[in-house]
């Protein structure tokens, strides 16, 4: 079942962080589902079922099939709405990147201001 979540997340065209989070799952759940430090539980399957209508859960439970179901009439807009979902997921990924990119420089420039002040100190004392 691993590789068959795996290649939804490679259809999906997201990283696993933002199939993740287009599934409303956390990212450290699927990651230690994946690597086999837990089991996949049913709350990931019907999450990904949910999140995957096109996917065939007969296939993702059992591998019997085709991953993808028969593509039948489509909601007017569906394709527009998996579309801004997936921007989301993405956009979700960058902005936790930058976000610790931002809390790493903070923690820099304050550890600066310290020895600034330090050297600033050791000049009007000697």
């Amino acid at each position: 079942m691993i590789n068959r979540i795996k290649e939804v997340i490679t259809y999906s065209g997201l990283s696993e962080r933002g199939f993740a989070i287009k599934c409303g799952l956390k990212p450290t759940t699927i990651n230690n589902q994946l690597i086999g430090k837990r089991e996949i539980s049913l709350t990931t399957i019907i999450a990904i079922s949910s999140s995957f209508e096109e996917i065939s859960a007969e296939w993702l439970l059992r591998g019997k099939g085709s991953m993808l179901l028969q593509k039948e009439e489509t909601e007017p807009g569906m394709d527009k709405l998996k579309s801004i979902v997936y921007t989301i997921a993405n956009l979700q990924d960058e902005i936790n990147e930058k976000t610790m990119l931002t809390q790493r420089l903070l923690e820099e420039n304050q550890k600066l201001k310290g020895e600034l002040a330090m050297l600033k100190n050791e000049r009007n004392i000697g």
